[in-house]
C-alpha cells in the first residue's frame, strides 16, 4: 500500500516539493506551437504549480516567464507583445524572451538600472509542433528526450491535448493499467463486432490477463499476457518513462509510434499531450462492418480555449455535465459505461477519484503490478536526488527512450516476454531513422 507520506511525495509538484524538484530537471511539453503567434497575444498557463505566460516575439522566439512584472508585480498577460519583447502596460517596462529588461519607460535615463532587473524567465524551445519548457536551474539545459514519436517531422504526427481535473499521477496510472480496457472501453463489445485477425478479440475472450513487470533504463514496462492459439501468447506491452510519459499497448506493435505526456499543471490539474505517428494503426477502431465500436467516438472534442489559467483544451464531455452519460445505453449494454469516447471514459473515472486520490483507501491487486512498481521507481528516484544528487533517468542520456515502444502482438508462448519484446523491437517499422534497442 502507498502510505500517506509516500502519496504526498508522489503527487505534489509545486516549487520546493520533492516531485516538483525532480520534474524541473526535465524539459516538459507545454503548448502547441500554433497557440503562439509572432507579436500576438500572450497565453496564460500553469506548469508545475506556477502561473506563467508564453509569447512569441517579433522574430519568432518563444518567451516563457512568471506572469508578474518584476517592477510592481502587475501581470504581463496584459502586456504589449511588440518589437522583440513584452511591455508591461502599468509603467512601460519591457522584457525580452530571456527576461532581460530592455526598457524602463517611466525612469529618467540617468536613473535607469535596467541592467540589474530580470523577469523570471524559463528556457523554451520547439520541436515537431510543441513548445517545450525547462524550469530547472542548470545554466545549460539538458537535451530533449529522444522519444520515438517526438523525433518525427511535424507533418508526420498528430497532436492531441486535453486538460484533466485531477492529479497527474492518477491520470497517468490509467495508461499503465491494461486490464480496465476489457471493461471500461469495450465491456459491451461483442466478439463478432471485431474482424478475424484483430488481436483485440483476445481482450473479449479473456478479461483476466496475467502480468509481468520490470524496471528499465527509462522507467518501467509491463507485459500483460493471455494464452492464444497454437502455443502462442497474446502480449500487450506498455511503458512508463520519466518523468511523466507513457506508451500504450493497444495497437499493432510494428507501427505503434506514439507517446503520451501527463504534464502537471498544478497538484490537481494535468495536461494530456499525445503525439502519434500518422501511419500508426489503432486497435479496435473499426468493427467488421467498418463502423466505430460503440462508445469509442468523441475522444477529443474540446471547448474553445479561454484566457483563464486553466482555460486551455477542456473537453466538452466533462464533470460539469456528467460526461453526458447515457444511462439507457448503459442499462441496455449498448455502451458499457454509458459514456462515449475512450478518452472521456478514462477522464470520468480518474476525475471521479477526486483532485488527489487518497491512496490509503486503495486495495491493490495483482493486476496493479505495474502501478506499484512505477510508484516505487519514482519514490526511489526522488530519494536518490534528495540524498546525493543522483539525477533521474533520461536527463543526461536521452537516447535511452529509444528502447521503448508499446503495442500488442502474438508470439511463441515458450519465449520469455523480454526476448519477445526485443525481437518485436528489431522488426518494428522505424520511420525516424534512429536505431531502436531492446531494454537490457
Amino acid at each position: 500500500m502507498t502510505t500517506e507520506r509516500e502519496s504526498e511525495i508522489l503527487t505534489r509538484v509545486g516549487p520546493g516539493t520533492p516531485m516538483g524538484t525532480l520534474m524541473r530537471h526535465y524539459w516538459l511539453p507545454a503548448l502547441k506551437s500554433t497557440e503562439l503567434v509572432a507579436d500576438g497575444d500572450p497565453v496564460r498557463f500553469k506548469l508545475l504549480g506556477e502561473n506563467l505566460i508564453a509569447f512569441r516575439d517579433t522574430v519568432g522566439r518563444i518567451g516563457v516567464m512568471d506572469h508578474r512584472c518584476p517592477h510592481r508585480c502587475a501581470s504581463l498577460f496584459f502586456g504589449r507583445n511588440e518589437e522583440g519583447g513584452i511591455r508591461c502596460v502599468y509603467h512601460g517596462w519591457k522584457f525580452d524572451v530571456e527576461g532581460k529588461c530592455l526598457d524602463m519607460a517611466n525612469v529618467p535615463p540617468h536613473q535607469d538600472f535596467k541592467h540589474k532587473v530580470h523577469a523570471k524567465a524559463y528556457k523554451a524551445t520547439e520541436r515537431n509542433g510543441l513548445v517545450w519548457v525547462y524550469m530547472g536551474e542548470r545554466e545549460t539545459a539538458p537535451p530533449l528526450p529522444a522519444i520515438e514519436s517526438h523525433l518525427l517531422a511535424e507533418g508526420d504526427v498528430t497532436i492531441d491535448m486535453a486538460m484533466r481535473e485531477c492529479n497527474w499521477l492518477q491520470a497517468l496510472e490509467g495508461d499503465i493499467d491494461t486490464s480496465h480496457f476489457s471493461f471500461l472501453h469495450i465491456g459491451s463489445s461483442k466478439l463478432e463486432e471485431l474482424p478475424e485477425g484483430d488481436l483485440s478479440r483476445y481482450q473479449i475472450l479473456n478479461k483476466t490477463p496475467e502480468f509481468a513487470s520490470d524496471e528499465t533504463p527509462w522507467g518501467t514496462m509491463y507485459a500483460a499476457f493471455r494464452p492464444a492459439m497454437a502455443g502462442q501468447m497474446y502480449w500487450r506491452i506498455a511503458h512508463f518513462m520519466f518523468p511523466c510519459f507513457t506508451m500504450q499497448p493497444n495497437g499493432e506493435f510494428a507501427r505503434q509510434i506514439g507517446a503520451r505526456a501527463w504534464v502537471p499543471l498544478d497538484d490537481t490539474h494535468v495536461m494530456f499531450i499525445q503525439v502519434n505517428w500518422t501511419g500508426m494503426k489503432r486497435a479496435t477502431s473499426n468493427t467488421a462492418t467498418g463502423k466505430p465500436l460503440a462508445g469509442s467516438t468523441g475522444a477529443f472534442e474540446c471547448l474553445p480555449n479561454t484566457t483563464d489559467w486553466l482555460g486551455r483544451w477542456r473537453i466538452t464531455r466533462n464533470m460539469g455535465n456528467d460526461y453526458k452519460i447515457d444511462r439507457e445505453a448503459q442499462r441496455n449494454d449498448v455502451i458499457y459505461t454509458g459514456i462515449s469516447g475512450i478518452h472521456t471514459q478514462d477522464q470520468a473515472v480518474t476525475e471521479s477519484m477526486g483532485g488527489i486520490v487518497d491512496h490509503t483507501h486503495e486495495h491493490l491487486a495483482p493486476s496493479d503490478l505495474m502501478i506499484t512498481q512505477t510508484r516505487r521507481r519514482l519514490l526511489r528516484a526522488v530519494q536518490a536526488l534528495q540524498n546525493d544528487g543522483t539525477l533521474p533517468p533520461g536527463i543526461e542520456d536521452p537516447a535511452i527512450y529509444l528502447g521503448a515502444r508499446g503495442g500488442h502482438f502474438l508470439w511463441d508462448a515458450a519465449v520469455d516476454w523480454r526476448d519477445a519484446y526485443g525481437e518485436q523491437l528489431r522488426r518494428a517499422q522505424n520511420p525516424t531513422g534512429r536505431l531502436l534497442q531492446a531494454a537490457e
